[in-house]
């Protein structure tokens, strides 16, 4: 199973001291937690992709690419891709050379995104998300997968004699996540696929996303990808920790109550009773997090949002420093008693290993049934 973070690069004011950090202090911390995430021993860094004020991950290849430049060991990968607004030739091209960059080291979570003036920016229309996703996936699945290809769609020029270039490191695509909070039609794209699907739950009860995460698990066996136990899923959890819960609490309330995005709502424990969110000990993280099986079955990966509300960076890295023991029990308690039918979560590896292993199998099958 793999453990990581994820940010949405906001550029917040610290309700604390009333201090805002620039765009390029902000950017230059998010390279910072990400270099903390290896060090501390977590399998993966994500980043959002935003058009927008107040954030700043508006090329998520490029900063991924320095990311890369960096470490050794991090699966680099996004959270979310914009599906809808990005042309799908230049994500086949921008993640494809990522990937030669990282030796590898890639996947990318597809989205819709949730910000409606995106759209007109980038020449779309909100109202066309879902058959934009449809279509626009489709190609970039092809792309990737056919040397040459002839394509024509609804929201975008015919393609003909097309190459994408560089073409996949060894000939095998990054793995594709499809990220929702609210679509079904997005679950059973990523089913259809035998794609990840990745719920990211940190805002709505777990029913919902229940439901979700049921649907994707049985359209993936009805598509002939395995049993529903053997669908990849991802979740997403948000995190504060200190050694004392009182103390978590007492630290991350300002930050809570004048957050852009659930400030001025429900209270903190309201939201911690009602949602992932978990402000407390490692203990009170472990065990929580633990739960997620319970209501989700066994799954593959699991990120935190660490990094949000003005939390200033000296902050997040030492959050990163709680996390990274907090990771160390949960691999051990996520392991016991998981089924050797569930898969682990695709890496680069596992994936030009069993694209080998299913050719190695189709010659076999050529050889037996060819005459003497």
């Amino acid at each position: 199973m793999q453990f990581g973070i994820f940010t949405v690069g906001d550029v917040t004011e610290d309700p604390t001291t009333g201090t805002t950090p620039s765009e390029h202090e902000r950017i230059k911390a998010v390279v910072r937690i990400a270099l903390k995430a290896e060090e501390v021993g977590l399998d993966v860094f994500a980043t959002g992709e935003h058009h927008n004020p107040p954030f700043v991950p508006s090329s998520p290849t490029t900063m991924l690419g320095y990311v890369a430049a960096r470490t050794e060991r991090l699966i680099l990968s996004t959270s979310t891709t914009l599906i809808t607004t990005n042309d799908p030739v230049k994500i086949a091209e921008d993640f494809a050379m990522l990937q030669h960059l990282a030796d590898g080291r890639v996947d990318l979570m597809m989205g819709r995104g949730n910000t409606g003036p995106v759209y007109p920016w980038f020449g779309q229309d909100i109202r066309q998300g879902i058959p934009l996703a449809i279509e626009n996936y489709a190609l970039l699945h092809r792309l990737w997968r056919e040397d040459v290809v002839d394509w024509e769609g609804r929201f975008r020029t015919p393609l003909e004699g097309f190459t994408s270039t560089p073409r996949p490191l060894d000939g095998v695509p990054p793995f594709v996540w499809h990220g929702s909070i609210r679509s079904p039609e997005i679950a059973e794209q990523a089913a259809y696929y035998g794609d990840g699907f990745f719920a990211n739950n940190i805002f709505w009860p777990k029913e919902h996303f229940q439901r979700l995460i049921d649907l994707y698990r049985r359209a993936y066996a009805h598509y002939g990808h395995g049993t529903p136990e053997q669908a990849i899923v991802g979740l997403g959890g948000q995190v504060f920790i200190r050694p004392n819960s009182q103390d978590a609490v007492r630290e991350f309330r300002p930050y809570f109550d004048n957050a852009p995005v659930y400030g001025h709502g429900p209270s903190l424990e309201e939201f911690t009773r009602d949602t992932p969110l978990t402000v407390g000990s490692p203990q009170e993280v472990i065990e929580k997090t633990l739960a997620f099986r319970d209501s989700f079955g066994d799954y593959q990966r699991q990120l935190f949002l660490m990094d949000h509300a003005g939390l200033p960076l000296k902050t997040v890295l030492e959050q990163l420093d709680h996390l990274g023991e907090v990771v160390r029990v949960l691999r051990t308690e996520f392991a016991k008693d998981r089924p050797a039918t569930v898969p682990d979560a695709p890496t680069h590896a596992s994936l030009v290993a069993q694209r080998d292993a299913e050719a190695a199998q189709v010659a076999a099958g050529l050889q037996e049934v060819r005459p003497e």
